[in-house]
């Protein structure tokens, strides 16, 4: 039996650069985050923004921001931010 395909991980620069700055402990908690949404990329944790299209999910004090394009398979992460005022803007 054919194993199922998971999701195509993207991540534009701003969020590129946004991962650079982030400390390596909290780094390791983002990546297994960012590597668990290719498997499932609505997990229970996730919730919907309603400022902007897509999800986001928690990782410490952090907030990972992506869109979802399930024909494609593809998740674009185009913010990883400290959770504040402005995260969602």
């Amino acid at each position: 039996m054919a194993k199922p395909q998971g999701y195509q991980i993207i991540l534009e620069k701003r969020a590129k650069k946004e991962a650079e700055n982030i400390p390596p402990p909290q780094r390791h908690r983002i990546d297994k985050a960012i590597s668990s949404l290719s498997v499932n990329p609505r997990p229970v944790s996730c919730k919907k923004i309603t400022q902007k299209e897509g999800y986001r999910i928690r990782a410490g004090n952090y907030r990972i921001l992506y869109t979802i394009d399930d024909k494609a398979k593809i998740i674009v992460i185009y913010r990883i931010k400290v959770k504040g005022k402005d995260t969602y803007k």
